[in-house]
């Protein structure tokens, strides 16, 4: 039975959240398509007629995470307005709700090393995503130069590779919040 175009949107929309998910919490080489068409509730055979490769659909979802991320950045520094946008940005990421839940967590941590691995298609969507974030932080003051919110993004993603890693509570807690200290987002005691 053929599905009509609307529904094959929302399918095809659905195997790429799925797939974003999927790779952020087992990596790109830790999933295969019947995972993701199965977790979609989708049969195998589909895969092909929405993409042309696990490469693209890589591509899109590292893409759509990113995107996604970059919307939310983007609430929350207006949220909070210009004095407290880049604490508030920290304050959000640098959390346990992102720790803990790589599969819903920055792609940017998750899918790195298969970007910087992969190389085409996916290392251009990360790139891109990583220029949009940093943008986002470039345009919430008219302060923040680019160097500074590259610097920004490297803490706050290394903080949180870091806070991943470590395998301490204790130790994971600390760092988030000496990053979340250095960023303005939490005041020293």
């Amino acid at each position: 039975m053929k599905v009509s175009r609307e529904q094959a949107a929302r399918n095809r929309d659905k195997v790429i959240d799925t797939a974003s998910r999927l790779f952020r919490a087992h990596g790109v080489d830790g999933v295969g398509i019947h995972e993701v068409m199965r977790e979609s509730g989708l049969t195998h055979g589909g895969f092909y007629n929405q993409f042309p490769s696990k490469e693209a659909l890589a591509a899109e979802a590292c893409a759509a995470s990113l995107a996604g991320s970059a919307d939310r950045w983007r609430a929350i520094a207006e949220a909070a307005g210009p004095d407290r946008a880049a604490a508030a940005i920290a304050d959000d990421y640098l959390s346990a709700r992102n720790r803990d839940a790589p599969e819903t967590g920055c792609a940017l941590i998750a899918l790195g090393p298969d970007a910087a691995r992969r190389g085409g298609a996916l290392a251009q969507a990360f790139r891109d995503g990583f220029e949009a974030l940093t943008g986002v932080i470039e345009t919430m003051s008219a302060d923040i130069s680019r160097e500074e919110a590259l610097a920004r993004m490297a803490q706050l993603v290394g903080a949180m590779v870091l806070a991943r890693g470590v395998g301490d509570p204790a130790l994971s807690e600390e760092i988030m919040a000496a990053a979340r200290r250095a960023s303005g987002a939490e005041r020293a005691e």
